[in-house]
């Protein structure tokens, strides 16, 4: 009961403290690194690591992980992060997001206090150990301690976990929620927050578990929102919970990639196998993410599947959690070729060496097509989409190509130039249905036809 009052009165004073600052004008500048004119003569290229100023221990790991250049969205993201501005950092998947958090967030880590500094709030499982992993490697050396923790783990060994020693806490939000009624997880010191792919986070209803979660934290920190997309929602949660905040946006007018070409092939459901196979036999395929929208479906297609290829395995939400980071791994080390998935798989996850993504279904929506074929085609390198489209898929295809700017590749017959030529709308035939022509069959003398109906 004491618990409850506590959270309802902090939820009642961060309200206020929100209303009363959502009357101050906003300073909002935007970054953006496309500039119009003529480009400075002075202008670099791109960013190293190296020019950051990062500590040794820092500097080794990220030599270590193969980073070099920065990409477009760490250059510009990195100073703000640094300074303790609030940020609203917006781009395109695969641009490197989850590096852009990390490395300034390690390096504002005091390791001599034992307390949770970064709470970095993640709509999955699987992203949530994508950052602790990279955490891991960015800050093992200089003692940072970074903590998953989530729903369909044992509860038990989380508490233990948090109780011992965490700097930066991700979580999911009903898990998070769970530790702070326990009472286990305290976010008084925390400095920075992060609300990661939190399009996807309102996407899948937390939004009240987010209202909840900030309510907690009264005292005065520095709050990060990424997002592939922007919407209404977005903009309501940026204008709710940041602080005269930076825009960066680095999504370009397209809406999907550039890097990625998109193939489209109109088939009969029951060809669908056999032109997969023999795409896959065709295609040089570094590594392949096949999509499907339904359980029962990944795991048929995997036992057909498996009897024509080794290296493949398949992943959706009704594997244990354990079964599904162990998938994971073997993939992003390139065990395994081919990923049969739900759209588990479908958003957040750094899988680098993804060359194909193939829509065994179509997606149920358009920015889900976006999320899917993003897997491949990331950190600027090329990557191909193939969708597999039936006839009852084309009103989606046609509102799917309307939203999305990019160039549709057909393989074999595009059913669009057919169904959409001048002839669909042709002029009824006169024995099916013209007004005039029923009209004259009913002013004919009745007994002329018995099996004509009355008017």
């Amino acid at each position: 009961m004491i618990h409850i009052l506590l959270r309802v009165f902090q939820y009642a004073k961060a309200l206020f403290t929100r209303k009363k600052r959502s009357h101050e004008p906003p300073q909002t500048r935007h970054v953006s690194r496309q500039k119009k004119g003529k480009p400075d003569k002075k202008q670099k290229g791109p960013m190293t690591f190296q020019e950051l100023g990062l500590s040794s221990e820092g500097l080794a790991a990220v030599e270590r992980m193969g980073y070099g250049e920065m990409t477009p969205i760490q250059e510009a993201t990195y100073p703000i992060i640094t300074a303790g501005r609030d940020l609203c950092a917006l781009a395109e998947t695969g641009s490197g997001k989850t590096a852009a958090c990390a490395i300034p967030l390690v390096q504002a880590i005091d390791t001599s206090e034992n307390a949770i500094q970064a709470l970095i709030i993640v709509p999955t499982r699987e992203l949530a150990i994508q950052y602790v992993e990279e955490i891991d490697k960015i800050g093992s050396d200089m003692g940072v301690v970074a903590f998953a923790a989530f729903g369909g783990f044992s509860k038990d060994i989380q508490i233990a976990k948090i109780k011992h020693k965490v700097h930066v806490l991700v979580a999911t939000p009903g898990r998070l929620i769970d530790l702070l009624y326990d009472g286990v997880v305290r976010l008084s010191q925390v400095r920075c927050v992060v609300l990661d792919e939190a399009d996807q986070l309102l996407m899948e209803g937390f939004l009240e578990d987010i209202d909840l979660i900030m309510s907690c934290i009264l005292h005065e920190h520095q709050t990060l929102l990424f997002a592939a997309t922007m919407d209404d929602e977005v903009t309501g949660l940026t204008k709710k919970y940041l602080r005269d905040p930076v825009h960066v946006t680095l999504l370009t007018e397209r809406a999907v990639p550039v890097s990625i070409e998109h193939y489209f092939s109109y088939i009969h459901p029951k060809q669908k196998e056999a032109e997969l196979i023999s795409y896959l036999t065709r295609e040089k395929v570094n590594q392949t993410i096949i999509f499907c929208n339904a359980r029962h479906k990944v795991d048929r297609l995997f036992r057909d599947m498996k009897k024509t290829f080794r290296d493949i395995e398949y992943i959706h939400a009704g594997l244990s959690q354990n079964k599904r980071s162990s998938l994971f791994r073997q993939f992003k080390s390139k065990k395994i070729q081919y990923l049969i998935a739900t759209d588990v798989a479908g958003r957040g996850l750094d899988f680098t060496h993804v060359s194909h993504v193939i829509n065994w279904d179509l997606p149920f929506d358009t920015s889900q097509y976006t999320h899917r074929t993003g897997r491949s085609g990331r950190m600027g390198r090329k990557g191909t989409a193939l969708t597999f489209v039936s006839k009852s898929d084309l009103p989606k295809i046609r509102e799917l190509f309307r939203k999305k700017e990019f160039t549709p590749h057909w393989i074999g017959r595009n059913p669009l130039e057919v169904t959409g030529r001048p002839h669909d709308k042709q002029t009824p035939k006169k024995t099916g249905g013209s007004r005039r022509y029923r009209g004259k069959r009913r002013s004919k003398p009745p007994g002329k036809s018995s099996t004509q109906p009355s008017p």
